[in-house]
């Protein structure tokens, strides 16, 4: 899956609004397939490789997609993975998979995007006068 320039300016966007709130930083990568077949285990090693692991609060989040093997993964730092709960993460998955499903990625992406940011505010909210985006805002195509 390759998207639209305009798809992705939205994604873009919603990203970048996001990480406007927080310290937290969202990347989203898109393969066609998961080679390992486990898309946990695929996000956490992406979540690695692009040095997420290294934002200054741990606040990182990596939306993983494979079209083709029709799976997905959400990986959050440890910071905010325990800030969150299980519960939280679950739901999001649950919503994006309802996006998936009716074949609205942009729009499951931008929604799964604003509530990741919203949960990353309330535990890691902004600095005003210090606020760097520590990582590309670009969507990752493996």
């Amino acid at each position: 899956m390759q998207f639209s320039r305009a798809e992705e300016e939205k994604i873009i966007a919603a990203i970048r609004h996001a990480e406007s709130l927080t310290s937290g930083e969202i990347r989203l990568y898109i393969e066609s397939v998961c080679e390992s077949g486990n898309p946990l285990e695929r996000a956490q090693q992406l979540f690695l490789h692009y040095d997420m692991h290294k934002t200054r609060e741990r606040n990182g989040v990596m939306l993983y997609i494979a079209t083709i093997s029709r799976q997905f993964a959400i990986y959050g730092d440890e910071a905010i993975f325990h800030k969150c709960g299980q519960n939280f993460w679950d739901e999001e998955k649950l919503l994006l998979r309802r996006f998936l499903q009716a074949d609205e990625p942009v729009a499951g992406i931008c929604a799964v995007v604003e509530s990741i940011g919203h949960a990353l505010k309330l535990h890691f909210p902004a600095d005003d006068n210090d606020n760097p985006n520590e990582l590309p805002d670009d969507i990752i195509y493996g």
